[in-house]
């Protein structure tokens, strides 16, 4: 039996029969994944969120990923400032929401793990079994400095992180246990109740460096990176895989995030990537970015961000989809060439833009075997 299959078996949509699932990034963010000054009915708001989300589940997509953000990245538009925290966020939509699985992005030196565990299990019974931990270490040092400790060397980062999941997986799974870590000690721990998922809740983690790659080939059920080019993607699939079930006899799932313009005509598409990136895109905040994520984040070279600078400022360095229904459809199905199970998709306005998606595109993606047919939905409508 495999690592993944309690997951496939109580139907969780993660790893559900769809060839490409589907999720948003960064809705919970000023800005989400768009580093501009372009006009948007978007905010990061309870009420447009529950918005997207609603308008999310029917169109069946998978996922929403929040991003874990404490200050913003300066610029005139100062980048991701305004932020609502993960765990509260998920909880909150939990409550309300039937179908779309949550995620709680958690940096793990700024919450100490009887917490996070707690808090990870409330969610997973709110949400009855749509609740996973997205686990990031913290890169950007002014802000993980606002907490009062320095910021850790790269890899040791991830040697904190080992430990901080240890102990969850323990409270979630095990009674009374002691722990004695280089960096964390956890004396008769215990944890009633335990999650809703069995045996735990799903595990994700974004990492592109040796250390990254690892620590999710052992601890998580999907891995995150960017995907620069189809030849590189199927690469970075293939090595994650072998990865985990070579070292550690594990399977494991892969994602990727994208930056989705469609519009009726091509020439509609480029331009307003053009307005958005070029015109209105916040320069200042994206040098801000690269400066700060390809010096300390050890997962990118500084030759990715000169080449593809202006992809921070259209979606974070995403894989770019841009033009028709059509062509958009073309460029996923050339994604899936790379294995690749998902892919988290950005827009400058997830409310405006989300409806045109789930009409125009996504019966493209089942005609193409990308998805399943679904019944015919109702509009989704806002909350009172």
């Amino acid at each position: 039996m495999g690592n993944l299959d309690p997951f496939r078996a109580a139907g969780n949509p993660l790893f559900n029969d769809n060839k490409l699932k589907l999720g948003i990034f960064g809705p919970n963010c000023s800005n989400a994944c768009a580093m501009t000054l372009a006009e948007t009915s978007f905010e990061p708001t309870w009420e447009k969120n529950l918005e997207i989300a609603r308008i999310l589940e029917a169109a069946g997509f998978e996922c929403m990923v929040p991003i874990a953000r404490w200050r913003g990245f300066g610029g005139p538009s100062n980048f991701n400032g305004r932020c609502m925290e993960t765990y509260t966020w998920a909880a909150s939509l939990a409550a309300v929401t039937e179908k779309v699985f949550l995620f709680a992005t958690s940096h793990v030196p700024t919450l100490h793990p009887i917490v996070a565990a707690k808090m990870a299990t409330t969610i997973d019974h709110v949400s009855k079994g749509r609740f996973g931990l997205n686990m990031v270490c913290g890169w950007f040092t002014p802000e993980m400095e606002m907490f009062g400790v320095k910021m850790m060397e790269h890899d040791t980062r991830y040697e904190y992180a080992t430990e901080w999941i240890e102990i969850v997986e323990k409270l979630w799974t095990e009674q009374w246990f002691d722990y004695k870590g280089q960096f964390l000690t956890v004396n008769q721990g215990f944890a009633d109740p335990k999650p809703y998922q069995k045996p735990r809740p799903v595990l994700i983690s974004a990492g592109s460096s040796p250390k990254g790659r690892e620590f999710a080939a052992k601890y998580c059920d999907i891995s995150f990176s960017v995907i620069e080019n189809i030849e590189q993607g199927a690469n970075w699939v293939k090595s994650m895989k072998e990865l985990a079930w070579t070292k550690h006899q594990r399977e494991i799932g892969t994602f990727t995030y994208s930056y989705a313009v469609v519009r009726d005509t091509e020439k509609e598409a480029k331009e307003y990537y053009h307005y958005y990136v070029y015109e209105k895109g916040d320069w200042e905040a994206a040098d801000n970015v690269c400066k700060i994520f390809g010096v300390e984040s050890g997962s990118y070279s500084q030759q990715y961000f000169d080449k593809f600078r202006a992809n921070f400022i259209a979606g974070w360095g995403g894989y770019p989809l841009i033009g028709t229904p059509e062509q958009v459809t073309d460029q996923l199905l050339e994604l899936c060439r790379t294995g690749v199970d998902g892919t988290l998709v950005s827009m400058v306005d997830y409310n405006q833009e989300l409806p045109y998606w789930n009409e125009r595109v996504m019966p493209l993606l089942e005609q193409a075997g990308l998805r399943n047919s679904r019944p015919a939905q109702p509009k989704p409508g806002i909350a009172a």
